[in-house]
């Protein structure tokens, strides 16, 4: 299904979501369950900060919670602080396909599912936790038009 965006006169084209960010409590600890069950390789690793390649051009940044309260200097400027708490929420885009497959892999490695959803527009989810307790999601296409 193709996406129709609305055209706004002068707006430079957008390329999408870039980084999904979580904040944790032992950055460590979290990076080794994502590098377990995906499979995703580090990029930048130091003390408040993991950036690992989610794949496809898509960064997973995981945050030591509370790591990022001042401005962090960079290239002769800086990021601006934040921060983030609670259980988050993030999904990763699978084949439809796919999806047995990462239920049978994702129990396998000791994951819990905690939710199944049959979406009406014919996607699919599993729901799981991290070590952090953020809620993860694999989903198929079908879940959004224009997934």
């Amino acid at each position: 299904m193709s996406t129709v965006r609305k055209t706004i006169p002068d707006r430079p084209e957008l390329n999408g979501v870039l980084e999904t960010c979580l904040y944790c409590d032992d950055v460590a600890v979290t990076r080794a369950f994502y590098e377990r069950v995906f499979g995703f390789e580090s990029m930048v690793v130091e003390d408040r900060i993991i950036a690992m390649d989610a794949g496809q051009g898509h960064v997973l940044i995981l945050f030591r919670r509370g790591g990022t309260l001042t401005p962090v200097p960079v290239a002769g400027s800086f990021i601006p602080p934040h921060d983030g708490g609670g259980q988050q929420h993030f999904a990763f885009g699978i084949r439809g396909d796919a999806y047995d497959a990462w239920k049978q892999y994702l129990i396998s490695e000791g994951v819990g599912i905690e939710s199944e959803v049959d979406w009406p527009q014919g996607g699919k989810s599993l729901y799981f936790r991290d070590p952090d307790g953020h809620l993860g999601e694999l989903a198929t296409p079908g879940l959004w038009s224009n997934y």
